[in-house]
Order: structure tokens, then sequence, then C-alpha cells
């Protein structure tokens, strides 16, 4: 009785083994719990997360500029009116006062500035670079929030997986430690082996406690990316991915340099600097305001024509100019950085990906199969009496152990793959 219990808890355990994500998802669905793969909960940090909102709000910020920049310059209207009296009395033909005269007085002027074209062009280029660049900062935002979620998503899996694990692994010790308690008791064994069974449990009671305080610390953190759309208490369901053969890494590296929202955000940066220095040269040219005027007064009534020119004989903008070139060199530094830093990170994020997914493979061939092989001997050996309980434990870890490889190897396959995808600016 007590060796087909045994069987079948060892069973049980390379069942597991086999099915893990299933098992995820079943506890999970019978928990009650909300379950969301991938796909959802990346839509839900791209409509929630508020960096994207950040991103949005300065799209439309610079759109307003935008706006602002095609808008003619409003005219000047200035009026001025008050009562006239004419002091010299005036004299009749009969020779007598005519008395003193009265005459409501005023006048109206108005002036229109005209910009010269070449700056009024510079600063709409300027605007409209500027909103250029605001919509890639906005894929920029959005490239990166996919991976953070990915990532995060990937860790909460890894981490779902491991308490699945140790779930299974403590029931298979408990089970272990009945026999034991069950042979001690009928003289079988010595009282030491329900010692080692009881530590073996302790030992498996804490490593269920640690896992599940993992997983809760990394809901949170893909809750947070999602704006706390998800609370708590849900689950996500999934799989990890495997390493695509026919990314080529010259392929990788041509479309960042080409696509890369990162590398297109600067260059437009780079662009509306050059724009910036041709503005400020351009405004070295004044403004002219065109102007007319009508003076209603006493005994006279005019109309005036002017014209008026700031003259720039002091200052001609050699501080602006100055500043704008110097923001374009440092526009042109970030670019070189930025390019330098994401060449670095897919050839870095490609060979870490590769080399994972050659481990995975050692696990796959024969790795595992060994693990399990091991295990079942001892097993077998344990029943027929020819090793000791320690020997099982110690096979029961190794499998265990290799378990926890696999599914760390696999975690961080599809990590180094999202951050491949992060770096080249793109889903492959």
């Amino acid at each position: 009785m007590t060796r087909a219990f045994v069987l079948s808890q060892f069973v049980l355990s390379l069942l597991f083994c086999l099915g893990l994500s299933a098992g995820v998802r079943d506890a999970a669905g019978e928990s009650g719990e909300n379950i969301y793969n991938l796909y959802e909960i990346v839509e839900l940090a791209l409509a929630k997360n508020p960096s994207v909102t950040v991103a949005e709000g300065q799209v439309e910020q610079q759109r307003g500029v935008r706006t602002a920049a095609e808008a003619y310059p409003n005219p000047i209207v200035s009026s001025a009116t008050g009562h006239g009296m004419l002091r010299d009395a005036a004299t009749s033909a009969s020779g007598s006062s005519l008395g003193r005269q009265s005459l409501t007085e005023y006048n109206v002027t108005v002036g229109q500035p005209v910009e010269w074209p070449a700056m009024r062009t510079a600063r709409q280029r300027v605007a409209d670079l500027g909103v250029a660049t605001a919509n890639v900062g906005l894929m920029e935002t959005q490239l990166n929030l996919r991976s953070l979620v990915k990532v995060a998503f990937y860790d909460l899996l890894l981490a779902q997986q491991v308490v699945q694990l140790a779930r299974r692994n403590l029931e298979i010790i408990e089970g272990v430690q009945r026999i034991v308690k069950a042979r001690v008791k009928s003289g079988e064994a010595p009282q030491f082996e329900a010692i080692k069974a009881e530590v073996e449990v302790l030992m498996a009671k804490q490593q269920l406690a640690r896992a599940d305080n993992l997983v809760r610390i990394n809901r949170v953190i893909v809750d947070t990316l999602t704006g706390g759309s998800l609370g708590t208490t849900y689950s996500v369901q999934g799989d990890f991915i495997g390493f695509p053969h026919e990314v080529v890494l010259d392929e990788l590296m041509n479309r960042m340099l080409n696509q890369h929202p990162t590398i297109q955000r600067l260059l437009r940066s780079v662009e509306q600097s050059d724009w910036k220095i041709e503005f400020e040269r351009q405004m070295r040219v004044p403004t002219v305001t065109i102007g007319g005027s009508y003076w209603r007064e006493m005994g006279r009534e005019a109309y005036q024509g002017g014209l008026s020119i700031p003259m720039p004989l002091w200052y001609h903008r050699q501080g602006e100019i100055a500043s704008s070139l110097g923001a374009k060199r440092r526009e042109e530094a970030e670019l070189l950085r930025a390019r330098n830093n994401l060449a670095s990170s897919v050839y870095q994020h490609y060979q870490d990906a590769k080399t994972t997914a050659e481990l995975i493979n050692v696990f796959d061939k024969g790795l595992l199969k060994q693990a399990s092989e091991a295990l079942r001997l001892a097993q077998f050996s344990f029943q027929q009496g020819a090793s000791s309980l320690l020997e099982v434990f110690d096979a029961q870890r190794v499998q265990r152990q290799i378990m926890l490889d696999y599914g760390q190897a696999r975690h961080d396959l599809s990590v180094s793959l999202a951050r491949l995808e992060q770096a080249v600016g793109g889903e492959f």
C-alpha cells in the first residue's frame, strides 16, 4: 500500500514537470482569479500607464506651438480723444468777438507688423519638427513600455510556475514523511529518519512561502505598469518564447539604425536645431510695422501713413545664435551616443538569447530526462530497501533544481528577446 502511494506521488511530480503551465492556469481558474495573457496586459498598459499620457500631452503641446507659429501677428490699434477749445477769440465782420469755440478732438492709429518671410518660414519649420519629434517620442515611450511589461509578465509567469513546483514538491515530501512515520512507528526505520523527513517538510514550506511572496511582489509590479487596472488578485497565463533562428544580427543592426524611434527622434531634434539656428539668424532682420492714422483736431483734419523699423545697431542676437549652435552640438552627440548604446544592446541581447537557447537545448535533449530517471531509480531503490531516505531526498532536490534552472533559462531567453526587440525598435 505504501509503495503504491509513493509511486503515485512521484508520477504526479513528473506529470507536473511536463505540464507546469497548464497547472498554473487551472489553479488560477479554480481560485476565481481574473486571468490575463500577455497581449491583454500590454494593451492595458498602453491605455492606462501615465507615461503614455505624458507623451500624448507632449504631442498636443507641440501641436499648439505649431498653431501659434502659423498665426500672423495681430494689428495694433490705438486711439485718443478729448475736448478741445480754441483760446484765441474769433472776430466777426463787424469787429465784435464771437467768443471761445470748442470741439471734441480724437485720433486713431492702426499698425500692422509684417514679419520677414524667411524668419516666419524658419519658425514654422521648427514647430513642424517639434510635432514630428513628439510623435516619434510617443512611439519611443510605447516601445519602452512594451518591453517593461513583457519583462514583468515573464517574471510573474516564472514566479507562478515556481509556486506550483514548490507546492507539488511539498505534497510529495509530505507523502514521503507519512511513509517514514509509519515505518518508524512499526519499527522498520530509526527515529532520526522521521526527523530528517520533518526537516525536509519545513524546508519545502519555506520555499513555498518565499515563492508565494515573490508572486505577490511581481503582481504589484505588473499592476503598476498597467496604471492599477489589474488589482492584486489576478493571474497570468501564457508561455515563454523560443529563439527565432531566422533572425540575423546584421539585419537587426540595420533595422535599428533605420527605424528605431530613439534614432528617429534624435534625427528630428538635430534637424530642428538647424532650423532654430536659421530662425535666430533671420531674427536679425527687424520686423517692419506699417501704420496709418487719422487726426481730427480743432481747425485741422489729417490722414497719415508711417513705417516703423527697429534699428539693430548694438546687438545682432549673437547670444541666441551661439546658444542654438551649442544645442545642435549636444543633439548630435546624443544621437551618436544613442546609436552606439543601441548597437551594443542589440549585440549583447542577441548573444544572450542565442547562448540561452543553446542551454535550453541541453535541457531538452537529455538533462531533464536524466534527472527524472535518476529520481525514478532512487525511488525504486528506496522501495526495495537498497537506498536510504537521504538519497531519495537528494534525487528529489536535484530534479527540482534542474526544473527550476530549466524554467529560469526559458525565462531568461524570453526576457533577452524582449529587450532585443526594445533595442531593435520593434517586434521581429
